[in-house]
């Protein structure tokens, strides 16, 4: 098992109806990495060091985690845990099952 993975996801959104999951410190850097550069601030650098720290072990996992989850909380795209993914809906056409 990968020590850098969290122990619950964090959800932020991307995009109006694009919500990403964040489930370990890889997922959590490469976000970071990916904001828009003219969007980045103090809270955004602070977030994104804490986690290349934790990654190089010199944070526990879950101060990474907390960072990332601050940084959604502050720029407002934090997102409660879905009640429901899109992938757990049962399609009407019958799920892909074939009749043997």
């Amino acid at each position: 098992m990968n020590s850098k993975v969290f122990d619950r996801p964090v959800y932020l959104r991307e995009r109006r109806e694009l919500i990403r999951e964040i489930t370990c410190l890889e997922d959590a850097i490469d976000f970071l990495e990916e904001w828009p550069e003219r969007d980045r601030d103090i809270v955004h650098d602070a977030a994104l060091k804490t986690c290349y720290m934790a990654f190089d072990g010199h944070k526990p996992v879950k101060t990474g985690r907390n960072a990332i989850r601050s940084f959604g909380e502050k720029k407002g795209i934090l997102v409660k845990s879905p009640g429901v993914m899109p992938w757990m809906i049962r399609s009407r056409s019958g799920g892909g099952r074939l009749s043997a």
